[in-house]
């Protein structure tokens, strides 16, 4: 599998703040990965590293074996975290400005997919609604056959709705021969497409993982409040071999199973009844990345 995006030893440093400490990536094509982490934990400056637009303080990276610089930026789109085009503009003449710089990018479906949007190609960005833009200036990212799409923060501060269409335009737009990188603290609304994930708190890689490995890892489990916790889960244990245990800084029974599995409440809930407790509540949690992430970080969260 090709490698498209390579960093060995990656520092950034501003002012003697360290935003990036010896990160070490190797990412194939035909991938989307999450770059993840809370704000300001080095995200942007990776993101912006690749595309050209910083320099690192020590350390090297490369797109498709390329050094970063001017034949790279031919290699790579760029998806800002903030709008950077004029007001003055007009949706036209951005189709224009990036027929004009990139070779790859395929004016026709960029206006296709303007029009079924109803995207006035002769309105100017300062009019467009902050959804309207968000739409165009994707649409003007990814309609580009680039190597390497580098998302900054993709979906923050759109609605719903536009956050569905901002996630399966990265489903539909990109080849198996590229490779997507989004950063965003965002986590949830964007785990079911990554085929990949990377953590990064305070500059620093944490882990990388597979979406495989990651849901090897992932545990569901059943909550279960009940009369005499302490007993009760005993009681499953040893009569149900269950994996129960009881926390009693919240009276609670803890039940847990491997991901997509079939959970046995009524099973619990009838053992329970049959010997003689009362049952107060029985809800199935699932772990989420989000989740295994807020641990990684030791149970802050992530904003």
């Amino acid at each position: 599998m090709t490698t498209t995006i390579v960093c060995e030893k990656l520092c950034k440093s501003y002012a003697g703040t360290q935003a990036l400490r010896d990160v070490d990536l190797h990412l194939p094509a035909g991938r989307i990965v999450g770059l993840l982490g809370p704000n300001g934990s080095g995200k942007t400056t990776l993101i912006k590293i690749l595309a050209g637009l910083l320099c690192p303080t020590s350390g090297q990276a490369t797109i498709c074996s390329e050094p970063i610089g001017v034949s790279t930026k031919a290699r790579v789109s760029y998806l800002p975290d903030k709008m950077y085009y004029a007001g003055w503009m007009r949706a036209s003449d951005l189709m224009e400005l990036f027929s004009d710089f990139y070779a790859d990018f395929r004016r026709d479906r960029a206006e296709a997919m303007c029009r079924a949007l109803g995207i006035d190609l002769s309105a100017k960005v300062k009019s467009m609604s902050k959804g309207t833009k968000e739409k165009l200036q994707l649409i003007l990212v990814m309609c580009r056959q680039a190597s390497v799409y580098l998302l900054d923060e993709p979906i923050a501060g759109v609605d719903p709705a536009a956050r569905e269409f901002i996630l399966q335009t990265i489903l539909t737009n990109y080849s198996p021969e590229s490779t997507v990188l989004i950063s965003t603290h965002l986590i949830a609304d964007i785990e079911n497409i990554l085929d990949e994930v990377i953590f990064i708190d305070h500059g620093q890689i944490l882990q990388e993982m597979s979406a495989e490995e990651l849901e090897a890892k992932e545990k569901s489990y059943v909550k279960v409040h009940t009369s005499d916790g302490e007993k009760a889960a005993e009681s499953l244990s040893k009569e149900l071999q269950l994996d129960a245990s009881y926390n009693a800084d919240d009276d609670t029974i803890y039940i847990y199973f491997e991901n997509n599995t079939v959970y046995p409440t009524e099973e619990i809930s009838r053992f329970l009844f049959e010997k003689g407790y009362d049952l107060y509540s029985l809800e199935i949690v699932k772990t989420t990345l989000e989740d295994f992430f807020i641990e990684l970080l030791g149970g802050t969260t992530i904003e």
